[in-house]
């Protein structure tokens, strides 16, 4: 071999140590004991802080601003009547109202009539990071810090290490790598860890205008006289993935789940260029451009588990309006997300079970910010902020079924992992290694 050619390979070999900058390795695996109700679960983390007034329960800007002008704005999650009155949650089509054009509806029966809804669950944190933490791990670790790996197991372990799930079938779709949350697909466990943890992806990152320019071409650089696009690119992934709490050294697929990763990114850079990524209809923040990119890792890898995060209402600390309009969009996402895999996604249509949840609630009262329209805006601290809602839709789950009201509430956020446990057969195994948060069960045995 040549010099110039063995300089060549030698780079080919570090672009595709660059390009997959964060995927783990498939690990240990054992058999799943459990009966599968489904073979997928997409379980969204409808994250940001939702209040309950204005999501399930529907009241609009009637709890909130003292105006009586209730109804709903989710209406491909819920049933109800939409607003009437002062309608500024939609987009802009030249109607002389900003926000005046509600988004149309998605889906020709709410999740609420295709699932089960539990109206009024406790949700164990009111802060966005331990309730995130919450959600992933079923438990509420008082000790767990801002900006750590979990303490405890995730559920992307416990179906890794006990249900014989390989990493190219685990993913977590993030929206963003602030505030810790690339942190959140593994745990510091002794006895889990990253051997049996998620892939991530933060798609606003790694297909965002800094990922095209280091990584889409896959260039390869002269080792020689092009230091410094190297460097450029080592910096671009060390500020993307410093906090992912491992080094790229001690990370990796199977060989083919590696190559099959890099095919899907190359492929995945070609549909961004084409516009053929399968957006939702409004895509005005990062919520709905997470749930495209989502649409694209389950229409190629098929995943046992897609975890899906979205945030953009965390807005409502200062601008009320943003929050009910980022609420509108996250409700059309999940439309749209629910829509793809039943249409577009023929392995997964009719065997894959959605689950959705807030990782906290919102304040009874306001804080004193006033937005555009003069209203107020909320915080998340106090008991209003425990009270979440948790949507549940597909095979198994019985249909039109309503559990809990505002007085008998029924569930806790930390319910979500061992029911996805129970839809993908390892419920028992999750139960039994004993790092849930003690009142836990299965939502299918609240039912």
């Amino acid at each position: 071999m040549n010099r110039r050619k063995f300089i060549r390979n030698a780079g080919i070999a570090g672009a595709g140590a660059f390009a997959v900058p964060y995927i783990l390795p498939s690990g240990r695996l054992f058999a799943a004991t459990g009966r599968q109700i489904a073979g997928h679960v997409v379980y969204v983390l409808f994250a940001g802080g939702v209040r309950q007034q204005e999501s399930i329960l529907q009241r609009y800007l009637d709890d909130s601003q003292g105006f009586p002008w209730a109804g709903n704005i989710m209406y491909n999650m819920f049933n109800g009547p939409s607003p009437e009155n002062k309608i500024v949650y939609g987009t802009n089509q030249g109607n002389g109202v900003e926000g005046g054009t509600p988004i149309p509806q998605i889906l020709s029966q709410t999740l609420e009539t295709l699932g089960t809804v539990f109206r009024e669950v406790q949700a164990q944190s009111a802060g966005h990071f331990g309730g995130l933490n919450n959600l992933l791990q079923g438990s509420q670790v008082t000790t767990q810090g801002l900006k750590q790996k979990p303490i405890n197991p995730t559920i992307f372990e416990y179906l890794r290490r006990h249900g014989g799930f390989p990493a190219s079938k685990v993913w977590f779709v993030g929206n963003g790598i602030g505030n810790g949350l690339p942190l959140l697909n593994y745990s510091n466990h002794p006895n889990y860890g990253s051997q049996y943890g998620a892939n991530f992806f933060a798609p606003s990152i790694t297909f965002g205008n800094l990922g095209f320019e280091h990584l889409s071409n896959a260039k390869v650089y002269h080792p020689e006289n092009e230091l410094d696009p190297m460097y450029q690119m080592k910096y671009f992934l060390d500020q993307s993935f410093a906090n992912v709490g491992k080094g790229g050294d001690s990370l990796g697929n199977t060989e083919d789940e590696k190559q099959d990763i890099k095919s899907f990114m190359r492929s995945t850079y070609d549909r961004v260029t084409q516009n053929a990524i399968p957006f939702p209809t409004i895509t005005e923040n990062n919520d709905a451009l997470n749930i495209g990119f989502a649409c694209e890792i389950m229409r190629w890898f098929k995943p046992a588990i897609t975890v899906v995060n979205l945030s953009s209402v965390d807005g409502c600390h200062a601008d009320f309006t943003g929050y009910l309009r980022a609420l509108h969009r996250a409700d059309h996402a999940v439309g749209h997300l629910w829509n793809y895999i039943q249409t577009q996604v023929p392995e997964m249509a009719g065997d894959t079970v959605l689950i959705a949840s807030p990782e906290c609630g919102r304040n009874l009262n306001h804080n004193p910010i006033k937005d555009v329209n003069d209203w107020y805006a909320y915080d998340h601290s106090d008991n209003n902020a425990s009270r979440v809602f948790t949507v549940m839709a597909g095979p198994g789950v019985p249909q039109n079924l309503s559990v809990g009201s505002e007085t008998n509430p029924v569930g806790f956020t930390s319910d979500n992992v061992p029911t996805i446990g129970e839809i993908l057969g390892v419920k028992d195994e999750i139960m039994g290694a004993g790092f849930l948060q003690p009142e836990s069960v299965s939502l299918f045995d609240r039912i």
